[in-house]
């Protein structure tokens, strides 16, 4: 029987938000001249994250945050009901590797999930590497894992506190015992193994301890490490002295034939250069020239490559390419280019797996290697669909389907006959049968017609009264697909909507969509999502008091910026790891990657003044009452630094003129978001959707 906890929002607001004190955040005499224009920049001594003042302030902040909080009367019920709708036993496909299937498992709060192993799908599994011992709080994770063609030792990567840096490490398969060989100092890589002898990977030179979270990411090159061997003795396969802010990384083909050298100098575009290990080619040659488009190499089909690509085709297609003559005009298409955005290309047993993006959601054909699509995989319904890859010598895999309304279930699918099978099914504890999801379109402020999912319980009256929890991305090329969280469930439960826009910027709509949301079409993403808003008011979803934005990353510069430039839309605002300064976000770790999605602000007029027309640290103005904000951010962020928010919740708190609450949640041993453990992740939704549920004056429901 459910009961209501009977404690009104009115009762305890106002008290509680004029006793916020917040700490006095010292102010320096810091300007810059960008192309003519001062730009004052007082909390700039806050990017020392060594500093001991800077570790003060963290402090203070985090005390007053945790003062807040824990004066919400249903925090401690929220938590503990999040603890137990996350004690689910959830898992992953199975995958084949020599003798053994391999798959990932958390019973349900286990900080990281586990890999299990058996021979048989029958059998009872063993554990093969359980990251929950490399730790005692489970903050270590392991974040990759490649075994060796001869299936005799797996290499595996290791990641601490939530950092991109990350330790290789190599296991006998056959006994489970760790070799000596460790590799350091690798970031943004994967492992490509040749044989049994060895791997290749990608790493910076040695950092230094004391700034390795903030310094510049610089001359990242690929080594070839042998086993046995330390890594003092690795062999340099790659790098270019004369180009320190570039991505380089290589890997083989299935068949060992070739080795792909992938090179990136931002976010956007690539240059594919080739050796054919065959013909003990000692250079790489270039298949295709950067910096023009995205292009990811799919396979070899004998001599010829298959590289999926969006030059002169931006919803991509699938071209056959000959390294001899591999001039664009020379390229056969197999797979050309649709009205739907071709997302990706799998292979397993001698086919082709293509996954479409339809109003984003998944479409997967079968296909030969020629292009012949043979047929449909037919899916569940409206949701996201991954897994599609094995071996050529494979007859089977197992994918992955989930939606906002539907928990993740696991399919075996039968390369022969293109049958699925259902294999197991994530079993929750929540009625997700009383959820619905439907998919939206509304017009955006220039006219673009915009995609939207919204979740919420059967029987939710349209009277304009109904919370709303708005979460978007836009950029990068990363589309939002239906995706199944338990936490994003939650709120569902308590009566909310929740809702995820397909903004411009992402490539739901390929490479056309992700264009209209980059570089001078930025503000295209915000309008799009300030629409959005607009849109469930006026069709009596809900009000301007009722609705909650959020998002990370590039989504929290989203919601900075959303936020800044329509206050009285939105009563709560929820920037998480956000990039928010952004006449400085270049010079930070990878920060100088994403000049390609943002442009920078020493680069050009243009670009200086369109990100200082929207940079969210920049546009906050006195006088102005904001939405109840709740930062979040983590001390190992090294992808997007802590900085960024330390200065906007600084700046956004000295300006705070209204009754509104403004706060920043600054994790500890966490980072980005990958790897978190699940004691964390609990602690961090609890946190949120307080704050969330209490200033939408939402009540909650057990």
């Amino acid at each position: 029987m459910k009961y209501l906890l009977l404690i009104s929002f009115a009762m305890v607001s106002t008290e509680t938000f004029s006793q916020i004190n917040y700490p006095q955040t010292r102010k320096v005499d810091q300007t810059d001249n960008y192309f003519g224009t001062v730009v004052k920049d007082p909390y700039r001594w806050l990017e020392d994250d060594n500093s001991e003042e800077t570790k003060a302030w963290v402090n203070e902040e985090n005390a007053v945050t945790e003062k807040y909080l824990s004066s919400i009367p249903y925090r401690t019920l929220i938590r503990n009901r999040l603890k137990k709708l996350w004690n689910y036993p959830r898992y992953s496909g199975p995958f084949k590797e020599g003798d053994y299937y391999y798959f990932y498992k958390n019973n349900g709060l286990q900080n990281q999930s586990v890999l299990y192993r058996l021979k048989e799908l029958n059998e009872t599994p063993e554990v093969f590497i359980d990251p929950n011992t490399l730790s005692k709080d489970g903050t270590v994770a392991m974040s990759g894992l490649s075994f060796s063609k001869n299936n005799k030792y797996a290499a595996y990567l290791v990641s601490s506190s939530g950092s991109d840096w990350q330790i290789a490490r190599v296991m006998n398969v056959e006994n489970r015992q760790l070799l000596k060989d460790e590799i350091h100092f690798i970031k943004f890589s994967g492992i490509s193994w040749n044989g049994g002898d060895g791997f290749y990977y990608s790493r910076y030179p040695k950092p230094n301890d004391k700034d390795m979270l903030t310094t510049q990411n610089q001359f990242h090159a690929v080594y070839y490490h042998k086993i046995g061997t330390p890594q003092s003795r690795d062999k340099l396969i790659y790098e270019d002295k004369a180009q320190p802010l570039q991505n380089v990384g290589a890997g083989l083909t299935e068949d060992g034939r070739f080795l792909i050298l992938v090179i990136s100098r931002g976010t956007s575009g690539s240059e594919i250069r080739i050796k054919d290990m065959k013909s003990r080619q000692k250079e790489f040659s270039v298949l295709i020239p950067g910096f023009e488009g995205e292009n990811d190499v799919i396979d070899n089909d004998g001599d010829r490559i298959l590289v999926r690509t969006n030059i002169d085709a931006p919803n991509y297609r699938l071209v056959s390419i000959d390294p001899g003559n591999p001039a664009k005009e020379n390229w056969h298409t197999l797979v050309p280019e649709k009205n739907e955005f071709l997302e990706s290309v799998g292979t397993a047993g001698g086919r082709l797996f293509l996954t479409y993006l339809k109003d984003a959601s998944s479409r997967v054909y079968q296909a030969d290697y020629d292009g012949k699509i043979s047929h449909e995989i037919k899916l569940p319904g409206i949701g996201s669909a991954t897994g599609f890859n094995g071996k050529k010598k494979d007859n089977e895999f197992y994918y992955s389907f989930s939606s906002f309304n539907s928990p993740n279930s696991i399919y075996r699918y039968d390369i022969n006959t293109g049958t699925s099978t259902l294999y197991r099914r994530d079993e929750v504890k929540m009625n997700t049968e009383n959820m619905v999801t439907e998919q939206l379109f509304f017009t955006s402020k220039d006219g673009t017609r915009v995609p939207m999912f919204i979740t919420y319980k059967k029987g939710i009256k349209k009277d304009g009264n109904n919370p709303v929890l708005l979460y978007g991305y836009g950029g990068f090329n990363i589309p939002l697909t239906p995706g199944f969280s338990v936490s994003n469930a939650f709120f569902v439960e308590q009566g909310g909507i929740y809702a995820v826009v397909n903004l411009r910027g992402g490539n739901e709509y390929g490479e056309a969509w992700h264009q209209a949301g980059m570089l001078l079409n930025k503000q295209n993403v915000f309008n799009d999502m300030i629409a959005a808003a607009e849109y469930l008011i006026k069709e009596s979803y809900t009000n301007k008091n009722k609705i909650a934005v959020r998002g990370g990353s590039n989504g929290g510069l989203l919601v900075g910026a959303v936020m800044t430039q329509r206050p009285d839309l939105f009563r709560v605002a929820i920037p998480q790891v956000g990039v928010m300064d952004m006449l400085r976000y270049h010079q930070f770790t990878i920060g100088w990657a994403w000049a390609t999605e943002y442009g920078r602000s020493d680069k050009s007029e243009a670009d200086f003044k369109n990100l200082y027309s929207y940079s969210p640290l920049h546009n906050l103005k006195k006088g102005v009452s904001y939405p109840a904000t709740l930062v979040t951010t983590a001390d190992h962020d090294d992808r997007v630094v802590p900085a960024h928010s330390f200065k906007f919740a600084a700046t956004l708190q000295e300006d705070n003129v209204g009754r509104n609450p403004v706060l920043i949640r600054i994790d500890t041993k966490a980072g980005h978001g990958a790897g978190k453990p699940i004691g964390k992740a609990i602690e961090e939704a609890a946190d949120i959707w307080s704050f969330v549920m209490y200033n939408l004056g939402m009540q909650y429901w057990e």
